[in-house]
């Protein structure tokens, strides 16, 4: 019965890898077909990466498409931190119970309503569309999944740590940056990292916040894809999978080891010892007296 029920997991495991990842892996694989017919497998070729860079209205919108994460993620990265700070430090203050709900409503808020609000708000108070919306637009949706993710970090945060240094004589703004910050950095990468990935795959509320001058690389690709999926589509989409990729994977390794480099301070903290910052890797005693 074990047995049964173990091949039957490992299956709908398989299966279901398959069915999220599969088409990935084709497309990643015929952005290397030599034929010109997406589906017709004619040899290996690069040529489609080399036609890729020489098409200008792709690379004119890939090049708004990370001016636009790079900025919006940055932007909302900030706000979305004060927010969670806001949202965990101060438990108390008139209007917390909206500004939370505020802060949190585009997690559940349909694209497409997020969009037309936004185009309903751009054209009553006479702000032409274009880059600034757009990256307006990208800062609303994007600052919420920011605040999820440092305030889960924060709300496990050892507030004695503050407090062990304020009592010492640091001030409240050095007490940040020295002890807060260096401890829950590691999910403001995180968060910042998520605002640029839904930056980059936004196309509803970019089709509703964009204007002329200021077409996304999603947008560009969507109308191409319309009138037929060429092997150029392809390439770019297996570079923006690339890019993500590498960006994740060095995202996870510098938290890896910041956790590591952490714990191991931890330990030397508990036996009462000191990591020396002259030998990297040697533990002292500590001098007393």
């Amino acid at each position: 019965m074990n047995t049964t029920w173990s091949r039957f997991n490992i299956t709908s495991i398989t299966l279901g890898f398959a069915f999220l990842y599969l088409p990935i892996v084709l497309l990643v694989v015929f952005s290397f077909n030599e034929s010109k017919l997406v589906t017709v497998w004619g040899g290996f070729s690069t040529k489609w990466y080399v036609s890729l860079f020489h098409n200008q209205g792709l690379m004119d919108a890939a090049w708004v498409t990370i001016r636009v994460g790079l900025i919006s993620a940055t932007v909302a990265t900030v706000l979305g931190t004060m927010g969670a700070l806001a949202l965990t430090r101060y438990t108390r203050f008139r209007g917390r119970v909206l500004f939370s709900g505020m802060i949190f409503a585009p997690l559940v808020m349909p694209d497409v309503i997020t969009g037309l609000s936004l185009l309903l708000l751009f054209v009553a108070i006479g702000m032409d569309r274009g880059m600034t919306t757009v990256i307006l637009a990208h800062i609303t949706f994007t600052m919420c999944f920011v605040a999820v993710v440092v305030q889960s970090r924060l709300v496990s945060f050892d507030r004695s740590l503050e407090e062990a240094a304020m009592d010492l004589g640091a001030p409240p703004v050095k007490t940040f940056f020295q002890i807060t910050l260096p401890v829950i950095l590691p999910a403001i990468v995180s968060g910042w990292m998520l605002a640029f990935t839904l930056s980059l795959d936004d196309l509803v509320i970019a089709s509703f916040a964009s204007g002329p001058g200021a077409t996304t690389l999603p947008m560009k690709i969507y109308s191409q894809v319309r009138l037929g999926v060429t092997p150029e589509i392809n390439a770019a989409c297996t570079l923006l999978i690339a890019i993500v990729t590498i960006g994740v994977i060095i995202a996870s390794v510098a938290n890896k080891r910041r956790e590591v480099q952490r714990q191991l301070d931890e330990r030397a903290a508990q036996r009462g010892w000191s990591v020396s910052t002259e030998r990297p890797g040697l533990i002292r005693p500590k001098r007393r007296g």
